[in-house]
């Protein structure tokens, strides 16, 4: 698999190097060479074997012959060793629910998969992976990293911004996992891991990597949960299958997106947000103008400068498929806490995040369509929001229930790109 760099044409890297080294220079996104393309026939086929098998299928033909067909079967079983689960809401609704792994995220996909990935290819150099995360991704990196030999995390989170289960899931492990609690929001915590990226001592020296969805190895596992949930359904509906994104980063779109782009049938994706909101006002008017980021009850959508979006628009030029084919919808935290209300009366609970991808999706289907909303996660790991919004007490599962006794272990920091830089090099 040859991939290049966006910024960077000229820059073109075997899968190996790009999940190895994340960014491309000029802190360009790596996207493939080549779009693969599977005939329905071939489609209709892997549709109808189990998930561990259907997956091999799609990432080997991204891949190709860069890992043996063993180990790359290893690490796809290694990674998905958990269920997903598809609940029916109402009749022409149903829920992609993809929290059921280790933290109760989707991010547990990508981040299990990177992990194995690397463990396979890395002969045993030392890593720095330094990655941001708005919530779900740290602790989804963390887990699935920990204990690892020859690898440190370190995980920047905007303090006070992510709800307080998100924090104690990552921040409580220790070990090989370092924390740091920054003043400032997503976007700041973002922008100093490029600045890190791009410091070529740095990244030489610490043989920096990134477990964000800015790592293409992430990004294309997420691909295979939506070969997973169209094989749910009938042929009938698959082709008016309407997919609801909850999105912040963009890279749960962008994998859902890879995936129409290899054959698989959807009508088609709506971008679901909450007020930040640069996509949906780009979409409606054509001026990127990203904003101060808002903080929500959504958090891991507070995101003003999404990393994903280049990709996106890669994809819809290479494609000659037209932007304002993308179905869009922005929601504020007044109507986030009654689609929270109004799914729980008909006896459904959710997390905030999946409440403003099933409002989008509910307001924009069309009588002849079948949507599906993806659920991010674990409606538990946002306690307290949920319980002030139902007026009733959430058991916690046991996971949570654990960390949530422990003491954080994180560092604060000032968003100063020189004292992140003395921290990494100590």
């Amino acid at each position: 698999m040859r991939l290049y760099n966006i910024k960077d044409h000229n820059e073109q890297v075997s899968f190996i190097q790009a999940t190895k080294k994340g960014l491309g220079s000029k802190q360009g996104l790596f996207f493939p060479v080549e779009l693969p393309k599977l005939d329905i026939n071939t489609i209709n086929s892997i549709l109808k074997t189990d998930f561990l098998s259907r997956s091999y299928k799609i990432l080997s033909t991204y891949i190709g012959n860069e890992i043996t067909p063993n180990n790359l079967f290893m690490c796809i079983e290694n990674a998905f060793s958990f269920p997903i689960s598809i609940r029916s809401i109402s009749s022409n609704i149903s829920c992609l629910e993809l929290f059921h792994g280790p933290t109760l995220a989707f991010k547990d996909f990508g981040g299990r998969f990177l992990s194995q990935i690397l463990s396979c290819i890395s002969d045993n150099q030392h890593t720095t992976i330094l990655t941001a995360t708005s919530g779900d991704t740290g602790a989804a990196i963390s887990h699935a990293f920990y204990g690892m030999e020859n690898i440190r995390v370190v995980i920047l989170y905007p303090q006070h911004k992510i709800s307080p289960l998100q924090e104690k899931l990552f921040c409580t492990i220790g070990g090989n996992i370092e924390t740091i609690a920054l003043e400032g929001d997503f976007d700041t915590c973002q922008s100093l891991v490029k600045m890190a990226f791009n410091d070529k001592y740095l990244s030489k020296s610490l043989n920096l990597n990134s477990a964000n969805s800015i790592n293409i190895c992430r990004l294309l596992a997420q691909i295979c949960y939506y070969f997973e949930a169209v094989a749910h359904f009938s042929e009938e509906i698959r082709n008016q299958l309407v997919i609801s994104v909850p999105s912040g980063n963009f890279g749960n779109l962008t994998a859902g997106l890879l995936a129409r782009s290899l054959g698989l049938p959807v009508k088609r994706f709506i971008a679901a947000t909450n007020v930040n909101d640069t996509v949906p006002r780009f979409l409606n008017n054509g001026i990127w103008n990203p904003k101060k980021t808002i903080q929500t009850i959504s958090n891991a959508m507070d995101v003003s400068n999404p990393n994903n979006w280049p990709r996106i628009q890669e994809l819809f030029q290479r494609k000659s498929w037209e932007l304002t084919s993308l179905s869009y919808g922005v929601v504020s935290d007044k109507v986030t806490r009654s689609s929270i209300n109004e799914l729980d009366k008909i006896g459904y609970l959710v997390d905030p995040h999946s409440a403003i991808s099933w409002h989008v999706l509910k307001n924009s289907i069309k009588d002849d369509e079948h949507g599906l909303f993806i659920g991010t996660a674990h409606f538990a790991k946002f306690q307290d929001i949920v319980q002030d919004i139902l007026g009733r007490e959430i058991v916690l599962p046991n996971i949570l229930t654990k960390h949530n006794k422990l003491p954080l272990l994180s560092y604060k920091m000032k968003p100063n790109f020189s004292i992140l830089r003395d921290f990494l090099l100590k």
